[in-house]
């Protein structure tokens, strides 16, 4: 475990050189891992042990679209596909990716498939933080562990093709057997970890929620629509409200942030759009600071979770979310992004 410092702030974290693969193959040489769930992080990680020399096998629904998915990644039925009981049945480690609701609906059986000595993984604090909610309670004589990757899982599996990987936090919940660490980090190297970082299962999930709904995903949504609008309703076109507000933003400017900092990125921007930023950016932070607050309270809380349960569960769920990706899709603000990336110059060249 190596020591950095983070803002003043040390911490430990653990990359391949201190947990190298060679050790995690080690470590989980007897082990049989079932990915259950093929959709969102469940394909990124099985390809990635699978790629690391770890024995995988996947359980899944059979006949949909997702069991489809995974027959043409190469997983063969009978062998490394199952339904989800009879992979649970065969693994000594079940890596529980269903969705937070699919979890639910599938916890009583999953339960009774575990063995004394297996580990039940996570790749999200959800189910067990919120048990009074999903009522997923490991039994005693199992490890309870959690490997979080800090990206989709689509991300997972590019990063760990182009061997830059991603970041990913761990958690060890309940260690039955004493080696509940050793796995967690043998697991989480196998699925290509950029490094971990130690949590813990409610502060992952607290994390989690709120960076989903906040800048990740839903401020940024957010903020990305006021701007365009604004800009639209002052006489802008569609494309230069969009280039103003997304794709700069994309294509460029944050790119300079990954590669070196937020102040790297102002000091290569015109001295016009420093001072600019400089000058908003805490009146942005003071207004939106009370919203983030409102946030975090209802993460805590559980009342987010119950909202995500209670909407999850219907039995109309998959239409009623179709319905509200399609108004995005459909909106003058991303069609017009659909057309500005048709005009990038490597799309334009595949037509």
């Amino acid at each position: 475990m190596a020591q950095f410092n983070f803002g003043g702030v040390v911490e430990e974290v653990i990359t391949s050189d201190e947990f190298s693969l060679q050790k995690a193959r080690d470590v989980l040489e007897k082990e049989t891992v079932a990915v259950l769930g093929y959709g969102v992080q469940g394909p990124g990680q099985a390809l990635n042990m699978r790629d690391s020399g770890i024995h995988v096998i996947v359980g899944q629904r059979k006949g949909g679209d997702s069991w489809q998915r995974a027959e043409e990644d190469g997983f063969v039925p009978g062998q490394t596909l199952f339904e989800l009981e009879e992979a649970a049945q065969r693994a000594t480690i079940i890596q529980f990716l269903l969705s937070d609701a699919g979890q639910v609906a599938t916890w009583p059986r999953i339960k009774t498939c575990l063995n004394e000595g297996d580990a039940l993984y996570f790749s999200h604090g959800f189910g067990i933080v919120y048990k009074e909610q999903t009522s997923i309670v490991p039994p005693d004589n199992v490890d309870v562990v959690l490997v979080a990757p800090k990206g989709s899982g689509r991300t997972v599996r590019t990063n760990f093709l182009d061997g830059s990987g991603i970041n990913s936090s761990y958690a060890v919940h309940q260690d039955f057997t004493g080696n509940a660490r050793e796995r967690t980090l043998a697991l989480g190297i196998a699925i290509g970890s950029g490094y971990l970082f130690p949590t813990t299962f409610e502060n992952e999930v607290h994390s989690d929620l709120t960076g989903e709904r906040g800048v990740l995903m839903g401020c940024l949504a957010g903020v990305m629509e006021a701007q365009y609008h604004l800009l639209r309703n002052h006489g802008h076109s569609p494309s230069e409200a969009f280039n103003e507000t997304v794709e700069e933003l994309t294509q460029s400017l944050i790119r300079l942030v990954a590669e070196n900092g937020m102040d790297w990125m102002f000091a290569n921007c015109s001295t016009t759009a420093q001072r600019g930023a400089l000058d908003w950016a805490p009146k942005f932070r003071d207004a939106v600071a009370p919203v983030f607050d409102s946030l975090y309270t209802k993460v805590v809380s559980g009342e987010e979770t119950r909202r995500v349960l209670e909407t999850n569960s219907a039995p109309d769920y998959r239409e009623k979310l179709q319905k509200e990706l399609d108004e995005i899709k459909n909106s003058e603000m991303w069609q017009a992004g659909a057309t500005v990336r048709s005009l990038r110059p490597e799309n334009r060249k595949k037509g």
